[in-house]
């Protein structure tokens, strides 16, 4: 028996379901091209077999141990790392059983259609995950794991990753990407500079992350000019391995246009750790703009990630450090807060700043008007807790009357989760597919068009808007 059903995400019945069968059956094997994810470059330079299945599909992913922790399962006994080094469990046998006695409460989520995804479509599954089934599921899977086919790079070819991004900070020194390029692999894996441990003082170890980056371009990062030198030189040097974004994760949307004096005391006063939340708040949004300037020099496309209230538990963040499940959506303003980017830039064609949301609110009101008028702004697709098929449905919904469909940039997977990114894909193939065929059947949009913009949507958008 199938884990998945072949019409999923269509419309329920009529002409609507049956084109959209259509349109889905003539770009679902298109490639595919991931623009911006965290998935672990080290996976694809050393191509070293995956280590047991909960290592692949429950410790490292913070959309599955979330919602484990929220009916009272111990993040250390599912493997997660403590921050403090303390024990957790490492028996992958034990981790997994106990994922697999609450499979149930993935019922109905985005979650439970990646992985069922996976487990058909990668591992040739077709029996559920319950507790009965643990154990079969575990020793199929780690068989699997066993075998060249299922290593990293066979499965990118198989998955038909035509590009991939990775993140990585601006201190990075990028030794994976440096060995993927000197092998004889033709996969094409290329880094984004993601520079928020210099940027924001708030974060830990921004003085010695700045000091460190001085070290590595040769720039005194201790004035406001050799911290921007410093800047440009870290870019270039992405790029020799690929970059063609910039990625920025701030709590909010905020940009200034600062005076370069106010803005070099700014960063004096960072430096010594002296910034109040409002003026820390303020240098980041001035950087946003200096990242934009930036961004006119070199090419990169400037990605803004707004709107997470991250390590929400104190607890949880003392304990098992970031990036842990405790991220939460908050209300996001954009039409104040980039205001002073998209004065100092905003009507420049030649610079693309793609803009993402965890406040749906924000869609029709605020995110589709700016990018329906200012010719620097784009669009990202339904992120992180909106990276599901209503998600997708809402998004297309209330951007399309007033931005359109080229004002967008296609999908991206954002994802740890390398086996989940074939299925975050064909879900978004899917419900774009569907919102095509509806728009056609209530007379919205001409048959061929849907054709057309089924495969921009699907393919050509995310290769055009990341330079790819």
């Amino acid at each position: 028996m199938a884990l998945l059903d072949e019409d999923r995400l269509f419309p329920a019945e009529g002409r609507a379901r049956d084109l959209a069968r259509t349109l889905h059956a003539e770009i679902r094997d298109l490639p595919i091209i991931s623009p911006h994810g965290h998935t672990d470059p080290r996976w694809f330079a050393e191509d070293a077999a995956f280590p047991d299945p909960a290592q692949l599909f429950v410790t490292p992913d913070h959309y599955v141990f979330r919602m484990l922790c929220s009916q009272g399962v111990d993040l250390a006994d599912l493997g997660v790392p403590r921050a403090d080094g303390g024990p957790v469990e490492t028996d992958g046998r034990r981790i997994w059983r106990l994922f697999a006695s609450h499979y149930h409460l993935f019922r109905g989520t985005p979650s439970r259609m990646w992985l069922d995804h996976s487990f058909q479509h990668v591992f040739g599954i077709d029996r559920r995950l319950t507790a009965e089934t643990a154990d079969w599921y575990y020793d199929h899977i780690a068989d699997c794991l066993a075998r060249p086919e299922f290593r990293p790079r066979a499965l990118f070819k198989r998955f038909g990753i035509e590009a991939i991004a990775t993140t990585e900070a601006a201190t990075d020194d990028l030794r994976w990407h440096r060995m993927i390029r000197e092998s004889d692999w033709d996969g094409r894996v290329i880094t984004a500079y993601r520079p928020d441990g210099v940027i924001d003082p708030e974060m830990g170890g921004f003085a010695d992350n700045i000091a460190l980056m001085g070290q590595q371009t040769g720039f005194d990062t201790a004035t406001w000019q050799g911290y921007l030198d410093a800047h440009r030189a870290r870019r270039a040097y992405f790029k020799e391995f690929g970059a063609t974004s910039s990625d920025h994760g701030h709590p909010s949307a905020r940009t200034e246009d600062l005076p370069q004096a106010e803005a070099a005391g700014l960063f004096q006063k960072a430096l010594r750790g002296e910034c109040s939340a409002e003026e820390a708040d303020a240098f980041r949004g001035h950087m946003l703009t200096e990242m934009a300037r930036m961004s006119l020099e070199d090419g990169l496309v400037l990605q803004i990630h707004p709107g997470s209230r991250r390590n929400h538990s104190d607890q949880v963040m003392a304990m098992f450090g970031r990036d842990k499940g405790f991220d939460i959506p908050g209300r996001t303003d954009y039409v104040t807060a980039l205001r002073p980017l998209l004065n100092a830039v905003g009507m420049r064609s030649d610079l693309t700043v793609i803009l993402f949301t965890l406040d749906e609110t924000s869609y029709s009101r605020e995110l589709a008007p700016l990018a329906g008028v200012y010719p620097c702004l784009r669009l990202g697709p339904a992120w992180w807790f909106y990276d599901s098929a209503e998600g997708m449905r809402r998004f297309r919904e209330m951007t399309t009357e007033t931005a359109g469909f080229y004002n967008t940039v296609g999908f991206n997977d954002d994802t740890r989760a390398f086996c989940s990114i074939p299925a975050r894909h064909d879900v978004a193939r899917r419900v774009d597919c569907a919102y095509l065929a509806t728009l056609v059947a209530t007379g919205r949009l001409a048959e061929d068009e849907a054709h057309e913009l089924a495969r921009d949507l699907t393919y050509e958008l995310a290769k055009r808007a990341y330079r790819l």
